[in-house]
């Protein structure tokens, strides 16, 4: 199985941007997530967007819906920033014979402490053996598109049903 990654940015890209700490989103951090895990499968890497999730809208989610539409890969692995995730999610429904999970981080992969590998490592284990949907895969759950929300609160992904 080939697994297509599709980066769209969010805080698992995110670099320290100035003396002022604040943060922008950078190149993506997918390719040495895969190299330092030894992964041995079939992949690629298509960058989309380098945007926090915030600044996603309908446009961009239709750029990212008719490459997939259009593409011959059938599973697919979307990081993709946390606060709009479930949106983009919902957005993707409907699109027959593909599996699509969404993932991401609450601190960027950058970080010593980054919830960023785990959330990747699942989202690859779930699109292996879920059915064709959409998926998000974060705060060590799976979630259907539609039937999740960010708490943000708790900082977490947590199911609406």
């Amino acid at each position: 199985m080939r697994i297509r990654f599709i980066t769209t940015g969010g805080t698992i890209d995110k670099i320290y941007f100035d003396a002022l700490s604040r943060f922008e989103v950078g190149e993506s951090v997918i390719q040495h997530i895969l190299t330092d895990g030894l992964v041995d499968f079939e992949y690629d890497v298509v960058s989309l967007f380098q945007k926090d999730s915030l600044e996603i809208n309908d446009d961009d989610r239709t750029v990212l819906r008719d490459f997939i539409a259009s593409d011959d890969a059938t599973h697919y692995v979307i990081t993709h920033g946390t606060d709009t995730m479930p949106e983009t999610a919902s957005f993707l429904r409907g699109l027959e014979g593909k599996t699509i999970v969404l993932t991401g981080a609450l601190t960027p992969a950058r970080f010593r402490t980054t919830d960023a590998v785990f959330n990747v490592g699942m989202a690859v284990s779930t699109v292996q053996i879920a059915k064709p949907g959409v998926y998000i895969s974060m705060s060590g759950q799976v979630f259907e598109a539609g039937a999740v929300r960010k708490n943000r609160s708790e900082n977490r992904f947590e199911g609406t049903s």
